[in-house]
């Protein structure tokens, strides 16, 4: 009897042992799905901001309330690299000519987030004190084609014949999880602002 008594215990022990490491497995794979999926839910509510403001902005390249002030919308956008634009637009809508640049920063301004690779986007308007947005972003690249649809080089020495634009932006989450970062991707794909085509 005693025996048996033992091996009942020593049984109890195995069995309580497994069932408790179950479910410690259980609330570790829950907190990671947790901090995932979070993460995954931040990045792209970031991405959808950035973009609905990007798609903004640059549909209104060239456009001003009083056309006379911007003749010649070929000549909207001053400047253009693979990772910056400057162009004419009318942000308010009150028929002044305002000047808005979009450019991204170098990784080594954000060093209070854990993502080696996070970058501020900046927004600068009328050649205001820069001010980033630190939504994640880690990749902001610019392409742009002439009328034809063939790809400019850069240097682009006459930002005149640009007509079409590719934007492509990435976002990561700025805290990881076991080194994982939660990312998400968009391409906007032959943009074109409406009144690059009036020429």
């Amino acid at each position: 009897m005693g025996f048996t008594t033992i091996l009942d215990i020593l049984g109890a022990t195995i069995v309580g042992g497994v069932l408790l490491l179950i479910l410690f497995r259980v609330q570790g794979s829950s907190v990671e799905n947790t901090y995932v999926y979070g993460g995954d839910l931040m990045v792209q509510q970031n991405l959808v901001a950035i973009v609905e403001l990007l798609e903004y902005d640059f549909r209104k390249i060239g456009y001003c309330k009083d056309w006379q002030q911007i003749p010649d919308p070929s000549k909207a956008i001053t400047f253009a690299d693979s990772t910056k634009i400057t162009f004419l637009t009318d942000i308010e809508s009150d028929g002044v000519v305002d000047v808005m640049t979009y450019y991204l920063g170098p990784a080594s301004e954000l060093t209070n987030t854990e993502n080696p690779r996070d970058r501020y986007l900046y927004r600068v308007i009328n050649g205001a004190t820069p001010r980033g947005t630190n939504l994640g972003v880690t990749h902001f690249n610019l392409r742009f084609f002439d009328v034809l649809g063939t790809e400019l080089s850069f240097p682009i020495g006459n930002p005149a014949e640009i007509y079409q634009m590719e934007i492509n932006i990435s976002i990561e989450n700025t805290a990881a999880y076991d080194n994982n970062y939660s990312n998400a991707v968009w391409k906007q794909i032959r943009l074109a602002a409406r009144n690059l085509k009036n020429r």
